[in-house]
């Protein structure tokens, strides 16, 4: 039987524009392939299909750059990085591909056929049905918000290949949500796929309960590589075994480059290097990512530094971070690394898979350690304080205080003296602005600080729109996503959901006269403010 399943929809109706097209690129993530999902952001009439029961059905474009289009296709793509399919935009390669082995996801500005229901839909399975029946995402109902149409596309096709919803129970084995929203914050805070994970940055394949049952157990890689579908899991690029293992070479200048994909849930990456005398030795291990915080990775990477006898001399894997850095001093001698996605406190294992690179570096001779290098800040009007801690056995002979509006770009503003350790920084314009310290030491090596982030107030917090509630709502100015709960005078949490950017309502009808909290929460903090129920 041919099941519809809907996806999360996302209310987003009001103060948008249809952005201005741009020329689709080109883009393949597995070229060699014979399974393809072709990403559709061009218009397509759909016709034949068990979609048209009402008649032909044309999509107009997606109403995103070209930019746009590349981002949501490298989050997609990364999301079925370890599978033997293609990901692209090229019409070619869906034609190309075997009838069977083939989905078109549409993302289009045109709902109106279907209604505002859903953010996007597909039928289960239809992957192989031979009959070009596609999977839509409706762009203009989620905002023309890349990281969710991205998270819909995968989601869709997901459902195309034989994946229902992850969802929640209680202990009663009550269903509590069709969809499982995650857990966790910041960039390791993590939700399924097939779940809804608009919230979350860790979004991965998952195994656990799916939408017919609590003790219906949906193990989605087993799967999307099942027989039925026609494809498996990539092969292996870099194999566990220490007699072969894929040896990394330094160059002249000390440094090796190396990437690579995490295929399997048992898959594990050995790498091999030789240093010739004592030394410093550095390696930089980072999750595919579209951006900073590793927003759009699917990998907690996690390394283990072993000597030539294969005992383990150092584990890496940061609890709040997803890429993972060494720094530590080696005598001469054959080393290995090796390389496999961990879960971490919000996150499974399961899933944890994807393509990563390493870079590192040998320095001969003995470098004293910096020990820490930490900024932080805070923010008052238009003041910026920054103060930061520098740890560190060698002489510093200059510091650079520098700032970026995207996290990519950055200007110096400052050049601290040498025992300075704070600076203060009017910042005129009403976005956020990111700040970091480069520390320059006597032994000719530069430390870079962690990036902070600095936010004016008036943008970034949610507000009330009036503390004297006479109505049946409570209308919100929000400026980013955030989850909210309505708290009593005795504390209690009388009732929770989730608002999105914009202006919201949130339902206060059902309140008793009296004085509340309203506390608004995301991955970057926690906001309350007090009202009355008239």
């Amino acid at each position: 039987m041919k099941t519809t399943t809907r996806t999360i929809l996302f209310l987003l109706f009001t103060g948008f524009s249809i952005c201005s097209l741009g020329q689709t690129p080109v883009l393949n993530s597995y070229p060699a392939a014979s399974a393809v999902i072709l990403l559709d952001f061009d218009g397509h009439l759909v016709t034949g299909t068990p979609w048209n029961y009402a008649g032909d059905i044309n999509c107009s474009a997606s109403g995103l750059t070209s930019e746009q289009i590349t981002e949501v296709f490298n989050r997609v793509a990364e999301d079925f990085r370890p599978f033997n399919i293609n990901i692209t935009t090229e019409e070619a390669k869906y034609a190309a591909a075997p009838i069977n082995r083939r989905m078109r996801v549409i993302i289009t500005t045109s709902h109106e056929w279907y209604g505002t229901g859903a953010g996007g839909v597909a039928y289960i399975n239809c992957f192989t049905w031979g009959n070009d029946t596609p999977a839509f995402v409706f762009s203009a109902l989620f905002g023309f918000n890349i990281k969710n149409i991205a998270e819909a596309s995968a989601h869709e096709a997901g459902h195309t290949l034989g994946l229902r919803h992850q969802s929640t129970y209680n202990s009663s084995c009550v269903k509590t949500s069709d969809y499982n929203w995650g857990q966790g914050s910041g960039e390791i805070g993590w939700a399924p796929i097939m779940g809804a994970g608009y919230y979350q940055n860790l979004t991965l394949w998952h195994n656990g309960p799916n939408s017919l049952g609590c003790t219906n157990y949906q193990t989605d890689l087993s799967i999307i590589t099942n027989a039925t579908n026609g494809f498996g899991f990539r092969t292996d690029d870099h194999n566990n075994n220490y007699a072969a293992a894929t040896v990394a070479a330094f160059n002249g200048a000390g440094q090796f480059s190396i990437n690579g994909v995490i295929e399997e849930t048992s898959d594990e990456d050995l790498f091999s290097f030789t240093v010739s005398a004592l030394g410093t030795f550095t390696l930089d291990a980072v999750p595919y990512n579209v951006g900073t915080g590793n927003s759009g990775s699917d990998l907690d990477l996690n390394i283990d530094l072993l000597d030539q006898t294969h005992t383990v001399v150092g584990t890496y894997n940061p609890g709040t971070q997803l890429n993972s850095v060494i720094d530590t001093t080696l005598s001469a001698g054959t080393y290995y690394l090796r390389v496999d996605g961990k879960g971490n406190m919000y996150a499974p294992e399961y899933g944890s898979l994807g393509s990563y690179s390493l870079l590192g570096t040998f320095t001969e001779g003995i470098i004293l350690p910096l020990k820490e290098l930490e900024l932080k800040g805070n923010s008052e009007k238009n003041e910026h304080s920054l103060f930061w801690v520098v740890n560190s056995k060698e002489k510093i002979i200059a510091q650079k205080l520098e700032r970026s509006s995207d996290g990519n770009y950055f200007l110096p503003i400052a050049t601290p003296d040498k025992d300075t350790r704070n600076y203060s920084y009017t910042y005129l314009p009403q976005t956020p602005v990111q700040y970091r310290l480069i520390v320059e030491f006597a032994n000719g090596k530069k430390s870079y600080s962690n990036v902070i982030t600095l936010r004016p107030e008036t943008i970034f917090k949610p507000k009330l729109n009036g503390n004297l509630i006479t109505g049946k709502q409570l209308n919100v100015s929000c400026p980013e996503d955030f989850e909210y709960s309505i708290i009593d005078h005795t504390g209690k949490a009388i009732t929770k959901g989730r608002i999105i950017k914009g202006s919201s309502s949130v339902e206060a009808g059902f309140l008793a006269a009296g004085i509340y909290i309203i506390r608004f929460t995301n991955g970057k903090g926690q906001w309350s403010e007090k009202f009355v129920k008239k």
